[in-house]
């Protein structure tokens, strides 16, 4: 994973409603990602992984940079979140394939 000094000033808003919970590392695409006002592509914090639909698997842990590329991240598959602070609510058919996290 290429070495980023400073990428610009990010905020990782806490949606974990408790300090337990489950993840696994998975492969972030770059597929589909903006570029923000200092060029790099970032995919938030609290992001529903891979997609915000049927294929689900769960919500990454912390901001993920993929201006290099696809890049390794945390994705929690177990526990609860405060849906209220994700950056984008998941979807019904999200939250079905979802089934071991739990919402607030």
């Amino acid at each position: 994973m290429p070495y980023v000094k400073n990428y610009g000033k990010t905020e990782e808003i806490n949606f974990l409603a408790s300090a337990k919970f489950v993840a696994f590392t998975e492969q972030v695409s770059d597929s589909d990602v903006t570029a923000n006002a200092e060029g790099r592509k970032v995919v938030p914090a609290g992001t529903v992984y891979p997609a915000n639909n049927a294929t689900a698997k769960g919500i990454l842990i912390h901001d993920v940079d993929v201006t290099e590329g696809p890049q390794p991240g945390s994705i929690m598959v177990e526990g609860y979140v405060i849906e209220a602070r994700l950056p984008e609510a998941p979807s019904t058919e999200a939250k079905a394939a979802m089934t071991e996290i739990k919402y607030r």
